[in-house]
C-alpha cells in the first residue's frame, strides 16, 4: 500500500528514529505526510518538480500563480499559493467517504510558482499562459493556485493554444466577470470576456454558478446576455437542487465541447466561511453545497482547474486557504473515483515546446 511505502521511504531518507521511540516507523528527519506541522510546504507535500521539464511524469501538476495586480479592491492574493500550500499540510491524501487515496491512485507534483511581473498585467498574462501551456503539453493536468481572477484568461489561453478542440468552462463565483475592461484594464472582473474571445472557447459553453448579490456590474450582465452565457444564480441552484444544477451545468458546458475547464472563485462561498478574499459577499454557497456540486461537475473529467481569490492577509485561522485546498482535492478525488483523471490528454493535439 502507498502509505506503507511512504513509511519505508521516510526511514530510508530521513534515518531511523531514536532508540527511545516505540513506533519504529518514525524517522529522525520529517519526510512525507507526518507530522502535519513539519516539512517543506509543497502542495499536499507532493514532490517538488524543480526541473519543470519533468512534470510529464505525473498525472497532475500544481502551479502557483502569485498575482494580484488585477484586483480592484483588496489585494493580497499574490500570497494565495503560499497560504494554500502551507495549510495543505493539514490534509492526508485519503478520503474516507470517497474511498480514494490520491497517494496510491494517482501521481501529483508541485512545480512551484510562475514568475509573475507585479504591476504589469500583460507581461504576467504571457508568463502565465506560457507556464500553463507547458504543463498541459506535457500531459499532466494543470492545477493553478491563484492569484486573483484575472488569471482565468491566461490560464485558459494556455490550454486552448495546445488544442484544436473546443473547451467549455464551469465557473463558480458570486460575480459574473465578463465585462471587457475595468478601471481601463483587463482586471479580475474581465477574464471570461477575453477567454471566450478565443476561437475554441465559445461563450455558449460558459456556465456560471452562484452568480448574484450586490456586486454584479451591469456591464458584465449586458455582455453575458449578449454572448449567451449560462448563469445559474444561488436562488436557481437552491430551487433546482444540487444534483439537477450539476446536470444542467454539465449538459451546457459539454454541449459540442471536447473538454471542460473549472474555475473556482472562493468568494462563491458565503463570506462567513471565507473571510480571506478580495471581494467578500454574503449569501453564497454553503461549503458542503459547493463541494458536492464541484464533485459532480468534475466527475466526467476536466482539462484544468484553478482556485482563485484566496487572500491570506484577510484570512482567519487559514480557513479560506483550507477551503482552497479542499476544492483541489475534491476535484481530483472525484476524477480518481470515476476513472476520468487523464482524460484531458486526448485533446492535446498541438503541444508546445520551449
Amino acid at each position: 500500500m502507498g502509505w506503507r511505502r511512504e513509511q519505508r521511504w521516510a526511514l530510508e531518507l530521513g534515518l531511523p528514529g531514536a532508540e527511545s521511540l516505540t513506533d519504529r516507523t518514525i524517522p529522525t528527519f520529517a519526510r512525507g505526510e507526518l507530522p502535519h506541522f513539519a516539512g517543506i510546504n509543497t502542495f499536499l507535500k507532493a514532490p517538488y518538480a524543480e526541473n519543470v521539464r519533468d512534470v510529464g511524469r505525473y498525472d497532475a501538476a500544481v502551479i502557483g500563480v502569485p498575482f494580484d495586480s488585477g484586483t480592484t479592491y483588496r489585494p493580497g492574493t499574490r500570497f494565495g499559493p503560499q497560504g494554500i500550500r502551507r495549510i495543505s499540510a493539514l490534509y492526508t491524501p485519503y478520503n474516507y467517504e470517497l474511498g480514494v487515496d490520491l497517494r496510491e491512485q494517482m501521481t501529483l507534483c508541485d512545480a512551484g510558482d510562475i514568475f509573475t511581473i507585479p504591476a504589469n498585467l500583460e507581461k504576467s498574462f504571457d508568463q502565465i499562459t506560457r507556464g500553463v501551456a507547458h504543463i498541459a503539453s506535457s500531459g499532466a493536468l494543470p492545477v493553478m493556485l491563484g492569484g486573483d481572477h484575472s488569471i482565468g484568461f491566461p490560464c485558459v489561453r494556455g490550454i486552448a493554444q495546445c488544442t484544436s478542440k473546443r473547451i467549455g468552462i464551469i465557473h463558480f463565483d458570486r460575480h459574473i466577470d465578463i465585462q471587457e475592461k475595468d478601471l481601463d484594464e483587463r482586471m479580475h472582473t474581465t477574464p471570461w470576456y477575453w477567454a471566450t474571445n478565443l476561437p475554441n472557447v465559445p461563450a455558449t459553453n460558459l456556465v456560471q454558478l452562484g452568480i448574484g448579490g450586490w456586486q454584479v456590474p451591469r456591464a458584465g450582465v449586458q455582455e453575458a446576455r449578449k454572448r449567451q452565457t449560462n448563469v445559474l444564480t444561488i436562488d436557481d441552484i437552491e430551487k433546482l437542487g444540487i444534483e439537477k444544477a450539476a446536470e444542467i451545468a454539465l449538459e451546457l458546458a459539454w454541449k459540442d465541447a471536447d473538454a471542460v475547464y473549472i474555475s473556482f472563485d472562493v468568494d462563491s462561498i458565503d463570506c462567513g466561511f471565507v473571510p480571506g478574499t478580495g471581494w467578500p459577499e454574503p449569501g453564497g454557497f454553503l461549503p458542503r453545497e459547493a463541494l458536492k456540486l464541484l464533485g459532480l461537475v468534475a466527475a466526467p473529467g476536466i482539462c484544468g482547474l484553478e482556485v482563485v481569490e484566496v487572500s491570506p492577509p484577510y484570512d482567519t485561522s487559514d480557513i479560506t486557504a483550507l477551503f482552497g485546498v479542499r476544492v483541489i482535492v475534491e476535484a481530483l478525488g472525484s476524477m480518481v473515483a470515476h476513472g476520468t483523471l487523464g482524460k484531458h490528454k486526448a485533446i492535446i493535439d498541438k503541444p508546445v515546446s520551449y
